[in-house]
């Protein structure tokens, strides 16, 4: 029953997040540029004649007598189609013919909600087909992006259909199950949020709205189905059949990100044999393209420019000759390159996890990984993540390892790792690992963190957890400490601990327990 209530109070935070975000795109993008290309909106019928509201920006001048490479942009989750106007203005301009549609389910099109679906790949397909048949698009040069879902949906139609050539997938996911249920865990904020905007800008198919009322109710006599809905929309489900078809396919992603984690994205990356870039900035969900969006500088459109400036019209640019992995730190204001994602925390330390710690469940020690998309923003703004007074936090609710204190900056790059021997007294529970970064005083800043759910286990029984914190960039000061905190309650997850469990942390000799902490080459 409290998860229940914990869903119902998120749900509301999530709708009202979401409704003032499409509020101010809504109401800012189409102004935010004056238009030189004239803005023709247009029906199209998607899948099983599904009506798909769309708007068409050709360059100014198309007579006819040419074709222009095509972009396609789907909207995100909850927007409406004068999403991108701002962009595909710029673009326009630059000699593009951009198409940008309301997916099915959302505003004014038809249908119901399919969350990127075969209905959905199946109108991207068709949305094509119309704008090669009715623009002066060229059939042998389509690209397509898009913010969040649109950027989902990108990377799965460019599995399903060759005739995409460039892909720019911003803030998106490339796995879902593993963006909200990773460490067996239901990301309640997260859900509550595309809960919510879809409940206020959409209609919710039987199928979706039973996804969400089986993962609030931590149904696991449903889990399978769940997954089995996630694999197959995920584009690393298809991921080989990506990779045939060649497509040249650019990512970027916030450290924040809320709703898509930063992880599940660089594991896909890896994966592609095609031509690829990958970039990372503070931030959460959407938040680093925002800008952009509102038609002002921004560093992600202006890369998804040259991206298909390059894979579409053959400018000789340089971003092939880059290198494709581009971070940028939440400490500085600089970018790093690196040649993939294996070299970014190519150097590695361990904390060791030492001595036997007891902690009980169910209380909420102080750590936590903040609100969904405002302690972010906060980080991503004025470098403020979450704080917690590390001397302060309870021992009973809490486990707290520190290292010694450092005499260099440690430039933290990639995906810190837990290893460690945990003993349950129930056989389910839910623990959440935290990296803090902590100064003088004890005031420990969130690094990273991830939640991590166990059921099953035999009470008394030793068991190893590993566990992948979520990816980011961080520099820790010279003179400061590193803290890993474990306990078993955060307002972002659903947890699962019986009451009066408790959880003994260990470090056996022929095991012993660390945290591996990813570090840039200095």
């Amino acid at each position: 029953m409290g998860h229940h209530r914990k869903a119902l109070r998120t749900t509301a935070v999530g709708a009202v997040s979401a409704t003032l975000i499409a509020g101010g795109v809504l109401g800012t993008a189409p102004a935010a540029q004056a238009a030189t290309n004239d803005v023709r909106f247009v029906d199209i019928a998607g899948e099983g004649g599904t009506v798909l509201k769309a708007n068409v920006i050709t360059p100014a001048g198309a007579d006819g007598s040419r074709a222009y490479p095509l972009l396609v942009l789907p909207t995100s989750w909850g927007l409406p189609q004068v999403e991108y106007v701002a962009q595909a203005q710029k673009l326009a301009n630059s000699g593009y013919v951009v198409l940008s549609y309301n997916v099915r389910g959302f505003w004014q099109s038809g249908g119901e909600i399919e969350v990127a679906g075969p209905p959905d790949i199946a109108d991207a397909r068709k949305v094509i087909d119309w704008a090669l048949a009715h623009t002066p698009a060229d059939a042998r040069n389509v690209g397509m992006a898009g913010v969040s879902y649109g950027a989902g949906i990108s990377l799965l139609t460019a599995a399903q259909d060759k005739r995409v050539k460039a892909v720019a997938a911003l803030s998106g996911w490339a796995d879902l199950i593993d963006s909200i249920y990773s460490g067996r865990t239901q990301h309640v904020q997260a859900a509550a949020v595309l809960d919510g905007a879809s409940l206020i800008t959409g209609r919710q198919s039987a199928e979706l709205r039973e996804i969400f009322d089986n993962l609030y109710a931590s149904d696991l006599s449903r889990e399978q189905d769940m997954v089995n809905w996630g694999k197959k929309r995920s584009a690393a489900t298809y991921v080989d059949q990506l990779n045939q078809n060649g497509a040249a396919v650019m990512m970027a992603n916030a450290w924040g990100d809320t709703v898509f984690p930063p992880n599940q994205y660089a594991d896909f990356y890896e994966k592609l044999t095609g031509p690829k870039r990958l970039e990372f900035r503070p931030g959460d969900h959407a938040t680093p393209e925002l800008t952009g969006l509102l038609g002002l500088p921004n560093d992600v459109w202006t890369d998804t420019e040259r991206w298909f400036d390059h894979y579409l019209k053959g400018e000789a640019n340089g971003i092939d000759k880059e290198r494709p992995v581009r971070l940028k730190s939440r400490s500085t204001s600089g970018y790093e390159g690196y040649p993939d994602w294996k070299s970014v925390g190519a150097t590695r330390k361990k904390l060791a996890l030492s001595g036997t710690t007891t902690i009980h469940a169910n209380i909420d020690s102080g750590a936590n990984g903040g609100v969904v998309f405002l302690s972010s923003i906060l980080d991503q703004i004025a470098k403020l993540p979450p704080v917690a007074s590390i001397p302060l936090l309870p021992r009973t609710w809490a486990a707290v390892w520190q290292s010694e204190k450092y005499a260099t900056a440690q430039q933290v790059r990639g995906t810190a790792e837990l290893h460690t021997t945990v003993t349950p007294t129930k056989e389910s529970g839910t623990l959440v690992a935290y990296l803090y970064d902590v100064g003088p005083l004890g005031l420990g800043k969130l690094v990273s963190n991830a939640p991590y759910t166990f059921h099953g286990q035999t009470p008394g029984k030793p068991f190893g957890v590993d566990l992948e914190l979520y990816s980011t960039a961080y520099d820790v000061p010279a003179g400061h400490r590193l803290a890993l905190v474990v306990d078993t309650v955060d307002p972002l997850y659903i947890e699962h601990n019986p009451t009066g469990a408790r959880l003994t942390f260990s470090s056996p000799p022929n095991d012993p327990s660390y945290v591996s902490i990813p570090l840039r080459e200095q």
